[in-house]
C-alpha cells in the first residue's frame, strides 16, 4: 500500500529540480556572451559527469551477474540512446512555421534544436532517477532485508541535490535564448516532473521494469552525450576567449561527479 512517506519521498528528486530551475528569477534580462558560454560549458560538464556516475556506472554495476560482458547492457543502451537523439534531431522538422530568409531560418534552428535536445536528454536522464527512487521504496514496502524508510529518504534527498544544477541548466539557458523567466522555470520543472511519475510506474510494477533498469540508465547516459558534443560544446567554444566555457564546463564536471559519489 502506498502511504504518505512513500508519496513524499517519490517527490523529494522533483523538488530539487524545481528549485534549480527557480534560479532563473535571480538572473538578468540579458546574458553577454561570455555569461552564455559559461553556462552553456557548465551544463556540459554537469550532463556528462551524470551520464558517467549516475548513468553509465550504475548500469554496469546492475550487470555484474553477466561477468565479463557487464559492459554489454550499458553498450547496448547508450547506442540507443545516441541513435534516437540522431534521429529525432533529423527527423523532426522544427522550424517549419518561421517565415524567414535562409540565413535567419539557420540560426532559428540552430537555437531551436540546442533547446529541445537539451531538454528532452535532461528529462529522459530524469526518468532512470525517478525509477531509481520506485525500486528503493518498492523494496521498503515489501520488506526487502537492509531497506530502510532512512536510507530509502537519504536516495531522495541525495539525488535532489544532484537535480538542482540540473533544474538550473535548463531554465537559466532557456530564458538567455529568448524565453520569459515563468516559462524557462516551468520547462526546468517540467523536466523533473516524469521522475515522480516513473517512480510510482516502477512501485507498481518493479518485478518487470527492474530488469530493464541497465538499459534505461545507459540510453538516458546516450542521449545526453550526443546533445553535449552535437550542440553544447560547439556553442560553449565559438568566437574569442572559448576558454571561458572550457573552464566552467570542468567546474560543472567536477561539480555533478563530487555530488554523485558523496551522495550515492
Amino acid at each position: 500500500m502506498i502511504n504518505s512517506d512513500v508519496i513524499f519521498g517519490l517527490m523529494i528528486p522533483f523538488w530539487g529540480t524545481a528549485l534549480g530551475a527557480a534560479a532563473v528569477f535571480f538572473m538578468k534580462q540579458r546574458f553577454s556572451e561570455n555569461l552564455s558560454r559559461m553556462l552553456t560549458g557548465f551544463a556540459a560538464g554537469v550532463m556528462i559527469a551524470a551520464s558517467v556516475w549516475s548513468l553509465i556506472i550504475p548500469a554496469i554495476e546492475q550487470s555484474e551477474h553477466m561477468g565479463r560482458f557487464s559492459f554489454l547492457c550499458a553498450f547496448i543502451g547508450f547506442w540507443l540512446g545516441i541513435l534516437f537523439l540522431y534521429l529525432l534531431d533529423r527527423i523532426i522538422p522544427i522550424v517549419k512555421q518561421y517565415a524567414v530568409s535562409e540565413e535567419d531560418g539557420t540560426r532559428a534552428r540552430k537555437r531551436m534544436d540546442t533547446r529541445v535536445l537539451m531538454v528532452m536528454a535532461v528529462t529522459l536522464h530524469n526518468i532512470p532517477e525517478g525509477m531509481a527512487v520506485g525500486v528503493i521504496y518498492a523494496g521498503l514496502l515489501a520488506g526487502t532485508q537492509n531497506v530502510t524508510l532512512g536510507g530509502a529518504l537519504a536516495l531522495a534527498l541525495g539525488i535532489a541535490i544532484q537535480n538542482l544544477p540540473e533544474g538550473a541548466i535548463i531554465s537559466m539557458p532557456l530564458h538567455s535564448q529568448g524565453k520569459s523567466k515563468p516559462r524557462a522555470f516551468l520547462c526546468g520543472v517540467l523536466s523533473g516532473a516524469v521522475e515522480p511519475i516513473f517512480g510510482t510506474l516502477t512501485l507498481l510494477c518493479a518485478a518487470m521494469i527492474v530488469p530493464m533498469m541497465p538499459y534505461l540508465l545507459s540510453f538516458a547516459a546516450g542521449a545526453m552525450v550526443y546533445v553535449v558534443v552535437e550542440e553544447l560544446i560547439p556553442e560553449m567554444t565559438q568566437g574569442e576567449h572559448s576558454h571561458i566555457g572550457v573552464m566552467f564546463f570542468a567546474v560543472g564536471f567536477t561539480l555533478m561527479m563530487s555530488l554523485d559519489v558523496a551522495l550515492g
